[in-house]
């Protein structure tokens, strides 16, 4: 069945609206401020042979990691009202706070076809905390996926699931108030998908389902062939708290083709900057749309013409029960960071500056934004989250009447941004007064090396961890008491020419 392309861009609008429709009811549902506030979350929908066929424009890092997730439950026996749940990194997860609830969609209209699976609605939440020995599940010290939390293998997710789950986590009521918001984001999506199978009939939907992912497999392919053939390279680091951790990537254009090759990059290590090889993919997809043609619809066909090679057991292809929570916020900025680089782009803040603050009644958890590398024409913005995430922020109001922090200053860092032709974009400088007794946990890059410029640009400014004027390490953990304040200087980006 031909579908024609006004037919193609409809279909792809409905899809794309389905995709916003859930993650307006997520958001608007949650009861977390992490969810709710800051946005922490993201919705696909995928085929029935689990291909991702349209995404909301929310975080990269979850979504280009997704499509593992649906594989891990792909091959289950799925029924009408049955939802499946995971977190379990090296089965379909990223790190261990990122809960993926997965729904299968069934056709509904055509009655010889009731209950054909017509594919899956996916949507992905960082919770504010999923138990382990740290309030916020984000340790700075983690050397095992114990340390971070309840590992949820793939299964069901159901009333008596969920109470399990939730009650080996602080705050069970918000923990279950948030996993029920991931089901009615998928159940939104569902009916969006039923109604449009029911509108113009489940064999034009697999059509055009089938469509788009040949569409934009052919937009990525264009994109690649006008790219100069050839082998490309970057070499970077990550800052472990044992030294400097080296990457490398090898990036080759080919045609129509674009291999990724990390081969020399650092094993994996025994604390937490570790990757499972989703996370890896996922952010060099970011990467290459960056790179290519970012009105691609993002489907799995805009990636098929990428390969992406990292070795088994390397920091960036990890093997259990190596601890990640690192990898999916700092390292996968890293990786970005390489294939930019390797194509000649000043690169941003590359650090997500994770903060966690709590004690057994609360948890706060944020990412804090930075500045952008500057782009071959114009400069860097400021303040924004760089990259892999694409949070909010926690707003002053919110935070302060739900935690017992105070917010005494929140400003530009003004300069921070690398100079050149075009200057990257300012970081921020953030500071909270803990008002009440508090352990916090800090998870950061770039303190000990800048993000480089490009074309002559100079490096951005590093970034600072300040407790009450002591600088601290990039990664740090410890606690507060009443009154003392910790004060996070984000990076600048680098400049270009």
């Amino acid at each position: 069945m031909s579908i024609d392309p006004i037919q193609l861009q409809v279909i792809l609008g409905a899809l794309r609206a389905a995709c916003e429709e859930m993650g307006a009811v997520l958001i608007r549902s949650a009861h977390s401020a992490n969810i709710k506030e800051r946005r922490d979350a993201s919705t696909a929908l995928f085929d029935a042979a689990g291909e991702m066929v349209m995404q909301a424009e929310h975080i990269p890092v979850h979504l280009g990691a997704m499509p593992a997730a649906v594989a891990a439950v792909r091959g289950e026996a799925h029924a009408p009202g049955r939802a499946w749940v995971l977190n379990d990194p090296y089965k379909g997860g990223t790190h261990l706070p990122d809960i993926t609830v997965i729904t299968p969609i069934f056709a509904t209209s055509e009655p010889a076809r009731t209950n054909e699976l017509l594919g899956f609605a996916a949507c992905r939440a960082h919770h504010a905390d999923v138990g382990g020995p740290t309030p916020g599940s984000m340790p700075a010290d983690s050397r095992t996926l114990a340390d971070e939390g309840v590992v949820i293998e793939p299964h069901p997710l159901d009333d008596a699931s969920t109470a399990r789950l939730v009650a080996q986590m602080r705050q069970p009521a918000q923990r279950r108030a948030d996993l029920r918001a991931q089901l009615a984001a998928n159940r939104a999506g569902a009916i969006a998908v039923q109604r449009l199978a029911a509108r113009i009939g489940t064999d034009t939907l697999r059509a055009a389902t089938a469509e788009v992912l040949d569409y934009a497999e052919r937009r990525m392919r264009a994109c690649l062939a006008a790219l100069p053939d050839g082998a490309r390279t970057a070499r970077d680091v990550l800052e472990s708290a044992d030294g400097d951790l080296e990457l490398r990537l090898a990036a080759s254009v080919e045609g129509e083709r674009l291999v990724l090759d990390f081969a020399g990059s650092a094993a994996q290590h025994d604390g937490n900057l570790n990757c499972p090889l989703a996370v890896t993919r996922s952010a060099c997809y970011f990467a290459v749309r960056v790179l290519s043609d970012p009105d691609i619809p993002p489907s799995a066909g805009a990636y098929r013409p990428i390969e992406v090679r990292a070795p088994a057991g390397s920091l960036l292809n990890a093997r259990p029960p190596a601890a990640v929570v690192a990898g999916n916020v700092e390292t996968s900025s890293r990786v970005a960071d390489l294939v930019l680089a390797a194509f000649g782009r000043a690169l941003g803040q590359g650090t997500m500056n994770n903060v966690t603050l709590g004690d057994e009644r609360f948890t706060y958890y944020e990412t804090i934004g930075g500045g952008q590398g500057a782009c071959p024409d114009a400069d860097g913005p400021s303040g924004v989250h760089v990259a892999m995430t694409n949070t909010l922020n926690t707003p002053i109001e919110a935070l302060e009447l739900e935690f017992p922090l105070r917010v005494t200053e929140y400003a530009l860092r003004r300069g921070s941004g690398g100079g050149g032709r075009f200057r990257g974009g300012d970081g921020v400088a953030r500071e909270l007064e803990a008002l009440a007794p508090m352990t916090y946990s800090l998870l950061t890059e770039r303190r000990r090396h800048p993000p480089p410029g490009a074309g002559g640009g100079a490096p951005g400014a590093r970034g600072r961890n300040l407790l009450d004027g002591r600088e601290l390490p990039p990664k740090a953990r410890g606690t507060l008491v009443p009154g003392q304040r910790l004060r996070i200087e984000t990076p600048g980006g680098g400049g270009q020419g």
